[in-house]
Formats: structure tokens, C-alpha cells, sequence
């Protein structure tokens, strides 16, 4: 007879799959579903294109929500079979199959259920992404571009939407800074716990010596809000700078003043836009990031909701989240959960999501 008596492990995964499923809601969803597609349907919905991607949008991330939910329990009931199949033919192949599938399901639905611990006023939006390099020169900026990658394949793991929305090329290796957008349900609360100063140790490769070099980064992330375009901004307010796109080590990559950089003069907000291919569309870029943070400016009662929701960023020693050791050993340590990974190649591919949900679960238990 085969061991194949997981009808505890089971029991545990219906459980908890019952419980997120209340939890968000599966068959509201479904009904604003409805709701939506009659929206989406009407005649006249572009007259209005700004609310038409509201509702398009709204309703994208819910059918995303949705056949997640739906993915999961139908595999849930095929597992079941697949497992009596197992039993019953007394076939090896067949009950490893089973073992991986309850193994992946177990994986599939403790993220999920990470997914519930995301309460927060702004932690079901897309979020906007900002890493900046900081202190350690070539390598800093190499280790920006390092994260950019990182977060980008992270995304592409998991079937996000992203766009790059602004890149500024170090003239050595690396970036200075880039902006992308990940659009996806719950994109800001998950991404949220990755703000921070980030710490890379390695041997340098750009320096004659061969010494240990350290190297800093800040990620910054903040919510996207639809009613972020509700705000008004006086154009008085407001310095518009053109210039051209620049690609790697400064080199022009298009021969108008199509890149914009918006500055509020009033609290010294600064976005900058250039992956777009018209000036225009870089401003209407770069005008949605600035509302959506004013606005977070204009809710945030005291600072310390501020650097909550957008970070306070020194990419510096002293308030770094998670240190990179790519030489000796080669180690990867979140200093907030203590979660780590011993492969950190796998990590800059994208394999954050432990890095993430320890992250989360440690958010969960320290509020207030």
C-alpha cells in the first residue's frame, strides 16, 4: 500500500481556503464582476476615458482576484482524486504527482493567506516603484540596477503587469534611479514591506583591489490611487522641465526634448518621466505620480505615516532592511524577520516571496 494518508493536511488546506475565501470576499467579487462588465459594455464608456479606465481597471483586478480564487479550488478537488486515483491503481507515478501537487497547494495557499494579513487603506492598489542608489559609487548604482532586475522578475514570475516609467543612467555601470508601475491587485501592500534602505557586500568588481565593498540602495513604494486625479495642482505650482531620454552611460536615445520632469514648487516633490514616446505622455505620466503622493502628503496626519506609506529613504548605513552577501558567504538576510536564503542568485531572479510574506507576517505583529 502506498503512504498516501493525508487526509490532516487536507483538512488544513480546505480550512484555511474557506477562510480566505471569506475573507475576500469571493462572491461580492464576483457580483461587482457583473456589475462591472454591464459598465464596461455601455455604449459611449471612452467619451469619458479617464473614467472608463477606472472601470476597466477595477474590473480587471477583480477577474485576476477571482480566477486565482477559482484556480485554486479547482485544483484543490482534482488533488482529491488525483490522490484516491493514486490509492486505487496502487501507481508510483501517480502518487508522486499527488505528493507535488499537495506540496505546491500548500505554498499556493499559505501566500494567500499572507494576502489576508493586507488591511491597509491603500494595500489593495498598484504600486509605483522608485529605487534610488545610494553610498558606494559604480557599485551602488550597479547594485540599483541589480534590484530593478530583481523586483522586475518578480513581477514576471507572477504574471504582474509592469511599466518602466522613468530610468536615469549612471555614467559609469548601473542606474542612478528608476520608476515602474506594477499593476496588480494588492501590488502596494505586498511591495510595501520591501521599502527600505537595502545593503550589498561583495568583492567590487569595478575596483583594482580586491577587497570587500559595501553599497547601498533605497526602494521606495507607494500606493496608485484612482482618486489621486482628483487633486488639484495650480500650474503656478508647478516647474516643467524638458530634456531628451538618455540610455546607458548617458548616451541620447531620442533626438526630441521628449523626457519631463515635474517639480512642486511648494513641497519639493520631484517626478521625472521618459520612457514614454511623446513629451505629452510622459507629462500625463509623471502628473499621475505626483497627485497620487500629494495626496498621500495631503491624508498623512503626522510624519510618521508618511515615511509608513512612502519611506523615508537614506540608503545609507543605519536603517537598512536587508543585507546581500555575495561573497564568502553567499547569503541573503532580511535584519527585520530574520528570514534569509542561502541562494542569493535565485533571490536577484526574483524569488522573494518568503522574503515578502516573513515581511508581512512580521508588519502583522508588530502594528501599533
Amino acid at each position: 500500500m502506498f503512504d498516501l494518508d493525508f487526509g490532516n493536511r487536507i483538512q488544513a488546506l480546505q480550512a484555511t481556503f474557506t477562510d480566505i475565501v471569506a475573507v475576500q470576499g469571493l462572491d461580492r467579487l464576483e457580483s461587482e464582476i457583473g456589475e462591472l462588465e454591464e459598465q464596461a459594455a455601455a455604449p459611449g464608456l471612452w467619451d469619458d476615458p479617464e473614467a472608463a479606465q477606472k472601470i476597466t481597471s477595477r474590473l480587471s483586478h477583480h477577474k485576476s482576484r477571482v480566477s486565482k480564487l477559482r484556480g485554486v479550488e479547482s485544483r484543490i478537488g482534482d488533488l482529491e482524486v488525483l490522490i484516491e486515483l493514486a490509492k486505487e491503481l496502487e501507481d508510483e507515478p501517480t502518487a508522486e504527482e499527488a505528493t507535488q501537487e499537495l506540496a505546491a497547494l500548500e505554498d499556493v495557499i499559505s501566500q494567500l493567506e499572507v494576502q489576508t494579513m493586507l488591511s491597509g487603506e491603500y494595500d489593495d492598489r498598484p504600486a509605483v516603484v522608485t529605487i534610488r542608489s545610494g553610498a558606494g559609487g559604480d557599485d551602488a548604482t550597479d547594485f540599483a540596477e541589480m534590484l530593478l532586475r530583481m523586483y522586475l522578475r518578480w513581477a514576471e514570475h507572477h504574471g504582474y503587469p509592469t511599466k518602466l516609467l522613468d530610468t536615469s543612467y549612471a555614467e559609469g555601470a548601473g542606474i542612478k534611479s528608476a520608476t515602474f508601475e506594477v499593476d496588480a491587485p494588492y501590488a502596494f501592500g505586498t511591495l510595501s514591506v520591501e521599502a527600505g534602505t537595502h545593503r550589498l557586500a561583495r568583492i567590487s568588481p569595478f575596483g583594482s583591489a580586491d577587497k570587500r565593498h559595501t553599497s547601498f540602495a533605497g526602494v521606495e513604494v507607494i500606493p496608485l490611487l484612482e482618486e489621486a486625479t482628483e487633486v488639484e495642482i495650480p500650474e503656478t505650482d508647478i516647474r516643467v522641465d524638458v530634456y531628451r531620454s538618455s540610455g546607458p552611460g548617458g548616451q541620447s536615445v531620442n533626438t526630441t526634448d521628449s523626457a519631463v520632469r515635474l517639480t512642486h514648487i511648494p513641497t519639493g516633490i520631484v517626478v521625472s518621466m521618459q520612457n514614454e514616446k511623446s513629451q505629452i505622455q510622459n507629462r500625463a505620466a509623471a502628473m499621475r505620480v505626483l497627485q497620487t503622493r500629494l495626496l498621500l502628503v495631503q491624508r498623512e496626519e503626522e510624519a510618521a505615516k508618511k515615511k509608513e506609506l512612502a519611506g523615508s529613504i537614506t540608503a545609507s548605513w543605519g536603517d537598512q532592511i536587508r543585507s546581500y552577501f555575495l561573497y564568502g558567504q553567499q547569503l541573503v538576510k532580511d535584519l527585520r524577520t530574520g528570514h534569509e536564503s542561502s541562494q542569493p542568485d535565485a533571490v536577484f531572479d526574483g524569488a522573494l516571496d518568503g522574503f515578502i510574506a516573513a515581511g508581512i507576517r512580521w508588519r502583522s505583529l508588530n502594528k501599533g
